[in-house]
């Protein structure tokens, strides 16, 4: 199913007197948010379903304990994994708590998300100062929040583009670095020396990454590990759990419970 073309204009942007606006929208699946900028900061974060975005030569995959950090002026685009409630909280760069030359992901918790929606709920005309000490704390979640090294990065080879694109869209797709080859016009010995020249990863260790990037997209929206394990194009969830517990130090269900 094609992508469905989403308005990507805010609903209530930032000003200096007030320099926080926590936008709420419901989204369909499958919808794109065409490449654009703010004259504002954000943090993008969903409570439901997961997005991916895309900055430059970056992007994430993010299910709702995570956020991405987008300084102003910084074009990006935004693709949605499953039906999404997406927050997207805006932040006047004269309050911005992160830096403002670069994005990151940052871990969201269980105070930020609650933040998030009561002020998302607050009325600043009606209860000004409990507005303003939400806007506050929050700001202050947002500085304290730890950042984490999930980024993908993106080559700027066509051929190899093109290859890591398809991936994007197909996790779980069965092909080796042979049948992939045979889709983007180079050899796999070349594409194999792009990987590494530009990513610096071998192929099997890009497609890790993104596999992993994914699961906790499918696990965020409710699926069991087993679905996820297939999804993903493993055996077994065995299968799935052990290269998860490589990669990352934690079975699944101790990594998803410690987060949830």
């Amino acid at each position: 199913m094609p992508n469905r073309s989403i308005d990507p204009l805010p609903r209530v942007a930032p000003t200096p007197a007030r320099p926080v606006a926590v936008n709420v929208r419901m989204l369909p699946a499958n919808g794109h948010v065409a490449t654009h900028a703010h004259d504002w900061a954000q943090l993008a974060c969903t409570l439901r379903g997961a997005v991916r975005i895309r900055a430059g030569q970056t992007t994430w995959i993010v299910p709702p304990t995570r956020a991405v950090w987008i300084p102003p002026h910084v074009d990006h685009e935004v693709t949605l994994i499953g039906e999404v409630a997406l927050r997207t909280i805006y932040v006047d760069a004269s309050v911005a708590p992160r830096a403002l030359d670069t994005c990151d992901v940052v871990d969201v918790s269980p105070l930020m998300q609650e933040l998030i929606e009561a002020l998302g709920e607050s009325s600043a005309e009606e209860r000004p100062v409990r507005h303003e000490l939400l806007t506050r704390l929050l700001l202050e979640e947002m500085r304290e929040a730890p950042a984490l090294s999930l980024e993908l990065r993106l080559p700027s080879d066509r051929r190899l583009r093109t290859l890591c694109d398809a991936m994007l869209e197909e996790p779980g797709a069965p092909f080796g670095l042979d049948e992939w080859a045979a889709r983007t016009g180079a050899s796999p010995r070349t594409l194999a020396r792009l990987f590494q020249q530009e990513l610096g990863m071998s192929f099997s260790q890009w497609r890790q990454r993104v596999r992993l990037a994914h699961a906790a997209a499918l696990v965020a929206g409710g699926q069991s590990l087993a679905s996820v394990a297939e999804a993903l194009g493993y055996d077994s969830a065995s299968a799935f759990s052990a290269m998860f517990k490589r990669a990352l130090g934690q079975s699944p269900r101790e990594f998803f419970g410690s987060r949830h």
